[in-house]
């Protein structure tokens, strides 16, 4: 992170904001340049990503799904932005730490354990170590005397939209973001490769709640991607990785995806939409008018 705080400090910081008798690497200028520089990247990633995956990859038909509820594209980025500023707070600590030099960042590649090779390692390292300990987060929030606090609004969006892809609360998205941030106190990690690794992830994560729920044939057993996570917000005890299923197979947690079956939520919608073109006498309108979906309350 200090290269993007380096960056704001050259080119907005130090010649706009800051007088020049505050020195750049003082503690408390840094805590609030990391501030607004988290806060402002964080937004800037899931409004931009959030609304690209809406308007070209979220199929809108999935918003006449029953479960779909009223209102739920404002309500989750209402949600979202309300609670990312809460997250940064702890966030900021850590990445503190890694701008005064406490993690295990480089800066160039001749710096690395093992040169290129030690680079590309760390990128797969990261994924199966952020998938491991996301999955047991992920896991213990859903136990019952957890679940109710932390977890539950994000489990409000049966049926998500990308924009849920951020729609925490506070402590859940923390603590399901710690192992991104923990990494590189632990392991060597090139700068350049840890900032597009943090991109990488806000856009994974939008990609799993973009209602997308294709998947390469060979891969949709390995990969846990949108069709996997939806039936971890339809049917809850399930599916709990982030990139993989690795670690759901392990745990015994692993579900098909309902969608890759042909019963998932777009079938069920196709469904009712069929069913409404029904005769009247097979219970249809007696307008001839499409079933829309009714807004359901989370118990």
């Amino acid at each position: 992170m200090d290269l993007v705080l380096s960056f704001a400090d050259r080119y907005f910081f130090s010649p706009y904001v800051y007088p020049e008798s505050w020195p750049e690497d003082e503690p408390v200028r840094q805590i609030i340049g990391l501030l607004v520089v988290t806060n402002l990247g964080a937004a800037i990633l899931y409004l931009v990503m959030g609304y690209l995956s809406y308007y070209f990859i979220f199929d809108h038909d999935l918003m006449k799904h029953p479960q779909f509820l009223e209102n739920q594209v404002r309500r989750e980025i209402k949600y979202a932005m309300s609670s990312l500023p809460w997250i940064s707070i702890p966030t900021v600590a850590l990445f503190l730490a890694e701008v005064r030099g406490y993690s295990k960042l480089y800066d160039n590649v001749n710096e690395s354990p093992f040169g290129w090779p030690g680079v590309i390692f760390s990128m797969f390292s990261f994924l199966f170590f952020t998938d491991m300990c996301i999955y047991w987060i992920h896991r213990i929030l859903h136990h019952k005397l957890i679940y109710k606090h932390f977890h539950k609004p994000h489990h409000v969006w049966k049926i998500p939209t990308p924009f849920a892809s951020h729609a925490f609360h506070p402590v859940d998205g923390f603590l399901q973001g710690l192992p991104y941030h923990v990494y590189p106190f632990l392991f060597p990690l090139h700068k350049v490769l840890y900032l597009g690794l943090y991109v990488f992830v806000n856009m994974w994560t939008v990609s799993i709640h973009d209602g997308d729920y294709r998947v390469p044939k060979l891969l949709e057993k390995v990969i846990n991607g949108s069709a996997h996570h939806t039936d971890h917000h339809l049917f809850f005890d399930f599916n709990y990785g982030q990139y993989f299923t690795l670690w759901d197979r392990i745990g015994r947690s692993y579900r098909h995806p309902s969608a890759l079956e042909g019963k998932g939520p777009l079938d069920a919608v196709r469904s009712l939409m069929a069913q409404a073109k029904l005769p009247n006498s097979m219970g249809s309108p007696a307008n001839g008018e499409p079933v829309k979906g009714k807004a359901h309350k989370h118990d």
